[in-house]
C-alpha cells in the first residue's frame, strides 16, 4: 500500500488527488456540483487497477469510498470539475460540447510514476448537460466497463475502468432503465475538440496554456523541441495512426469518432455504440445513429486523419510564427499519419499471419486473404486464430477454414518457406500471441446486458470479464465464447445510450 494512503496506525485513508485542469483558464472549467443517488451499491470494483494506482481497494469499497464513485461526497481535498470541449459530431461542427454527465475528480500518481485522471461518469448534470439528465443506464456501463477491459487486456491503448455502481434509480431512454456511474481513468481526458474549443476563442495566450498542460502531462519531450506545438502534432498524429490500425487489426469498431471523442493521447475513449466485427466485411457500421456509414471500420484511418487535420487546424497559431509557413508544416504533420499508420497495420498483419520479415508482394497476400474473407462470409477472429493451429501452419488440416481459401491458402504455404526455419509450433505459439481466442463479441455483451438489466443478474458480466481479461489463451470449458453468433443471435446495431 502506498505510503499516502495509509498511516502510521495502518488505517486506509482516502485517495489523494490533485486537480490540475484548474491550472487552466477558468471559462474551460465548471466546478462541479454533486448530484447524490438514493441507494448506491458496488457492482464492481478493479482491485488490480485500484492497486495500480495507488489506490486503497478496501477504503474504495467502504461506505466513503462507495460514496465518492457514486458522487454522493467527496473526500477532503478532491474538488471535481466538469470539463469543457467542441467537437465535429458526424461531419458537423458543435462550439460548445463538455462534460454533459461527467466529474473529473482529479489527478493520482500511479506505481510507474505516471499520471493518471480519475472520472466520474453519469454523476448527473452539469453547467453543459444541456438538455440531458447526467445520467448513465447500467447497459452502457457495463458495456464501457467490459469493453474498456478487454481492450486492455488485448494490448489496446485505452481507458480502464475501476468501478461500476448500480444509483438505485432509474433514468428515462426508450424506456425506464436502471441508473448506473462508471468511474474511468484515463492518461488524461483531453480531447482534439478541447483544442477546438479553445482555438475557436481566439486566444493565443490560453492555446499556449493549454498545449503547454498537454505537453507537460503526454510529450514532455517536446518541451525540448525548437517546435514544441509542431512536434506535439506530430506525436499526437504518429499515436492515433498507431491505435486506429490496432483497432483494426482486431476488427474493432469504435461507433462515433466525432472529434470529441478522439483523445490526444492516443488511448481508445468513449465505449458507446461500439462493437467487434464477427464476419469480415469492411463495411460493418454498428451505429444506430450512422446511417451514412460515416465511421463504418473500412472507414476508421481516413476518419482519424480527418479529425487530426481539424487539431492541426486549431495548432496553426503556434506552430510558426509565420502565417505562409503554418499551413505547410500542418501538412508535413499530417503526412505522417499514413506513413505511421501502414507500419503499424501491416508490421501487424505479418505477425497475425506468422511472418517474421516483410517480402515484397505482402501487402498483395494480406488483400487476397481479407477479399477472401468477405466473399465467404468468414468470422475475422475465427479466421486468424483457424490459422495459428499448427496443423493448419504445416498443411495437415485445413478443414476448419471453407474450401474457397484453397487458393490462398496454397499461395500462404509458398510465403511462408521463405519466411526463416521456425516449426510449426513456433510459428503457431507466436501466432497465438496476437490472434485472440477471444473478443467481446456483440451477442455475448448483450446478452450480459440483458441479464443485468432485466434480472439483476450479474454472473454473466462476471463470466465475460474473466475470459476477457486473458484473451490469447483458449480456457477449457469457455469454448462457446469464441464462437461467432448464430442466425439467431446477431446483433444489428448498437445504442450510446445518452
Amino acid at each position: 500500500m502506498d505510503e499516502q494512503q495509509q498511516g502510521a496506525s495502518g488505517a486506509p485513508r482516502p485517495p489523494v488527488m490533485a486537480q490540475a485542469f484548474t491550472q487552466l483558464p477558468e471559462w474551460m472549467y465548471n466546478q462541479g456540483a454533486l448530484s447524490p443517488v438514493v441507494a448506491p451499491r458496488l457492482i464492481r470494483l478493479n482491485a488490480p487497477l485500484a492497486a495500480e494506482l495507488g489506490l486503497d481497494a478496501h477504503w474504495l469499497a467502504g461506505p466513503q469510498g462507495l460514496a465518492m464513485l457514486a458522487g454522493n461526497s467527496m473526500p477532503a481535498g478532491v474538488e471535481p470539475v466538469a470539463t469543457a470541449y467542441a467537437g465535429h459530431q458526424f461531419g458537423y461542427y458543435n462550439p460548445a460540447l463538455g462534460d454533459g454527465r461527467a466529474l473529473l475528480l482529479g489527478d493520482v500518481r500511479d506505481r510507474s510514476g505516471h499520471v493518471r485522471e480519475i472520472q466520474l461518469k453519469g454523476a448527473g448534470r452539469t453547467v453543459f448537460s444541456r438538455r440531458g439528465d447526467g445520467r448513465a443506464a447500467l447497459g452502457p456501463v457495463l458495456r464501457e466497463y467490459l469493453l474498456s477491459e478487454s481492450m486492455a487486456a488485448l494490448g489496446i491503448p485505452t481507458t480502464r475502468a475501476l468501478a461500476a455502481v448500480s444509483t438505485g434509480e432509474t433514468v428515462q431512454r426508450e424506456t425506464m432503465l436502471p441508473g448506473a456511474i462508471l468511474t474511468r481513468v484515463a492518461s488524461s481526458h483531453l480531447r482534439v475538440g478541447t483544442f477546438q474549443y479553445v482555438a475557436a476563442r481566439r486566444d493565443p495566450a490560453a492555446l499556449r496554456q493549454l498545449l503547454d498542460f498537454a505537453i507537460a502531462r503526454h510529450d514532455p519531450q517536446a518541451r525540448q523541441s525548437e517546435t514544441p506545438a509542431l512536434t506535439f502534432l506530430e506525436n499526437v498524429v504518429a499515436a492515433q495512426a498507431s491505435l486506429v490500425a490496432r483497432w483494426m487489426l482486431v476488427g474493432f469498431i469504435h461507433g462515433v469518432m466525432n472529434t470529441d471523442n478522439m483523445a490526444i493521447s492516443g488511448e481508445t475513449i468513449d465505449y458507446g455504440p461500439c462493437a467487434f466485427m464477427d464476419e469480415y466485411d469492411p463495411a460493418t457500421v454498428f451505429s444506430f445513429i450512422d446511417e451514412q456509414g460515416r465511421y463504418a471500420y473500412t472507414n476508421q484511418p481516413t476518419i482519424a486523419l480527418w479529425n487530426l487535420t481539424r487539431l492541426a487546424e486549431a495548432l496553426l497559431p503556434l506552430l510558426s510564427d509565420s502565417e505562409d509557413a503554418r499551413p505547410v508544416l500542418a501538412r508535413q504533420a499530417l503526412a505522417g499519419f499514413n506513413t505511421r499508420f501502414h507500419a503499424v497495420y501491416f508490421d501487424g498483419m505479418r505477425a497475425k499471419l506468422g511472418l517474421t520479415t516483410p517480402q515484397e508482394g505482402d501487402e498483395a497476400l494480406f488483400a487476397a486473404l481479407l477479399e477472401t474473407m468477405h466473399q465467404t462470409r468468414a468470422d475475422m477472429t475465427g479466421t486468424f486464430r483457424a490459422l495459428s493451429q499448427p496443423a493448419v501452419l504445416a498443411g495437415e488440416d485445413v478443414s476448419a477454414l471453407p474450401a474457397a481459401f484453397a487458393p490462398w491458402l496454397e499461395r500462404w504455404q509458398q510465403r511462408l518457406r521463405h519466411d526463416g526455419a521456425l516449426s510449426p509450433a513456433a510459428r503457431a505459439q507466436a501466432m497465438q500471441a496476437v490472434n485472440p481466442c477471444y473478443i467481446a463479441r456483440n451477442h455475448l455483451v448483450e446478452a450480459m446486458i440483458r441479464s443485468a438489466v432485466e434480472e439483476g443478474d450479474f454472473t454473466p458480466f462476471e463470466t465475460l470479464l474473466a475470459v476477457l481479461s486473458n484473451p490469447y489463451a483458449q480456457q477449457p470449458g469457455r469454448e462457446r465464447y469464441a464462437l461467432p453468433p448464430g442466425a439467431d443471435e446477431r446483433v444489428r446495431y448498437t445504442f450510446c445510450g445518452t
